[in-house]
C-alpha cells in the first residue's frame, strides 16, 4: 500500500540533505495499514470537558506500589496536573513549557522539584485522541500506573465520565507552512497545514527497529475509533532492557522500571517477541507503531496548549526527544496560527 509524497517545506532543525534522504526511505516503505475518515469532523467543535470524576488504578511504572489517576472536570482552559500528595503545590498545566526531561519518557514539572509527573505521554495523548479540551488530572504520586491493556483503562474512564460541551467554541491551530524537523539518526517530523475549512488531524507514522519489530508504517485520521485502537498498544522494551530492569537495574533510579511485566509491555528480541504482540493486521504485528503514533506522538501534540492542531503530521523513526523539541520550536519560531 503506497502513500503520497509529502513536501518537506521549511527545515527548522537538522540537515536538509539528511532529511531528504530519510524522506526517500520513508517513501519507499510500504504502508501496512490505513484507517482514513471520509465523514465530517469526528469531534465536537465546541470546547469540551468531562461530565464527572473518574479514576483508574494500577501497578506503578517505576516503584513497587499501586498508583491512581483521577480525571475531573475543570473550568480552567487546558489539561492540568495536581499531585494530591504534595499539599502545598499548585496544579500545573500540560504544556511544552513545563517539560522537564525527555531522556527516557516525558516528564512534566513545575515549581518544586518534587511537583512532577513521569511518563505523561500515555496520559495526555487522550487530550488529542478523545477531543477533550479541559481536564484536571489528580495523582497520588509522580509515578503513574502501567496498565495491562495499554491505556484502554484511561479511555474507558473518560468514556464513563462522558464528554460534555461548554458554551465556548473550540480553538484550532495549524502551521503557517510545511515545516520539517530533522534528528541526528535519520529521523524527521513534518507538519503540514490544514486545508481551509478542515479541522481534522492525519498521521503518517513509520518506525524501523533493529529487532523483530522491524519496519512498520500506518496512516490514519485521528478519530475516537482509531485512537481506541492505538490506546490498546503497550509500551515496548528490548529484551535486554527488560531483564536489566528486573535484575541489576533495581539498584539504579533511572532504570528502576519495577512495574514492567510481560502483560503490560511488549518485550522484543532480535528475532522474536518474548510475549504475544497485540494489534495484528494481515498477519503482521503493528502494536509498536500504533503505540508510537497514538500514545507517543499525539502526546507531543497535546503539549501544544493553545488549541487543537489541525493538519497532517509525518513521523519517520522519531521519538520523544524529537517530538518535544518540535513542539517547542513551533512556538519559538512563531510557526503556529489560528485555524478555522
Amino acid at each position: 500500500m503506497s502513500a503520497p509524497e509529502y513536501e518537506i517545506g521549511r527545515v527548522v532543525a537538522g540537515d536538509a540533505a539528511a532529511i531528504a534522504a530519510a524522506a526517500v526511505r520513508m517513501r519507499d516503505q510500504p504502508v501496512d495499514l490505513e484507517r482514513l475518515h471520509d465523514g465530517p469532523y469526528p469531534f465536537s467543535k465546541w470546547h469540551t470537558t468531562i461530565g464527572s470524576a473518574q479514576s483508574a488504578s494500577g501497578h506503578a511504572t517505576f516503584s513497587p506500589r499501586n498508583s491512581t489517576l483521577t480525571f475531573s472536570p475543570t473550568r480552567e482552559d487546558g489539561w492540568w496536573i495536581r499531585r494530591t500528595d504534595q499539599k502545598e503545590q499548585f496544579p500545573f498545566k500540560v504544556s511544552v513549557r513545563n517539560v522537564w526531561t525527555t531522556a527516557r519518557n516525558i516528564v512534566l514539572r513545575c515549581g518544586n522539584p518534587h511537583n512532577y509527573l513521569r511518563m505523561v505521554e500515555h496520559i495526555v495523548a487522550l487530550r488529542v485522541g478523545m477531543g477533550v479540551d479541559s481536564l484536571l488530572i489528580e495523582t497520588d504520586s509522580g509515578d503513574p500506573p502501567l496498565f495491562d491493556r495499554g491505556n484502554l483503562d484511561l479511555v474507558e474512564a473518560i468514556e464513563k465520565a462522558g464528554i460534555v460541551e461548554t458554551d465556548a467554541p473550540a480553538r484550532f491551530i495549524t502551521v503557517k507552512e510545511p515545516v520539517t524537523f530533522g534528528g541526528n539518526r535519520g529521523d524527521f517530523l513534518t507538519f503540514l497545514p490544514a486545508k481551509p475549512g478542515e479541522c481534522g488531524l492525519r498521521v503518517d507514522c513509520a518506525i524501523d527497529f533493529p529487532s523483530v519489530i522491524g519496519r512498520q508504517r500506518i496512516r490514519f485520521d485521528v478519530t475516537p475509533e482509531t485512537f481506541r485502537i492505538g490506546a490498546e498498544a503497550r509500551t515496548n522494551a528490548p529484551s535486554k532492557e527488560y531483564w536489566y530492569a528486573k535484575t541489576v537495574g533495581k539498584l539504579f533510579a533511572d532504570t528502576r522500571n519495577l512495574g514492567y511485566t510481560r502483560r503490560n509491555i511488549l518485550v522484543h528480541g532480535k528475532t522474536k517477541y518474548l510475549n504475544e504482540p497485540k494489534l495484528v493486521f494481515g498477519g503482521k504485528a503493528l502494536e509498536a507503531v500504533w503505540h508510537r503514533a497514538t500514545l507517543d506522538l499525539l502526546a507531543a501534540v497535546a503539549l501544544l496548549d493553545t488549541g487543537r492542531f489541525a493538519g497532517t503530521i509525518v513521523s519517520y523513526r522519531a521519538g520523544h526527544t524529537q517530538d518535544v523539541r518540535m513542539a517547542g520550536l513551533l512556538y519559538l519560531n512563531d510557526l503556529l496560527v489560528p485555524h478555522g
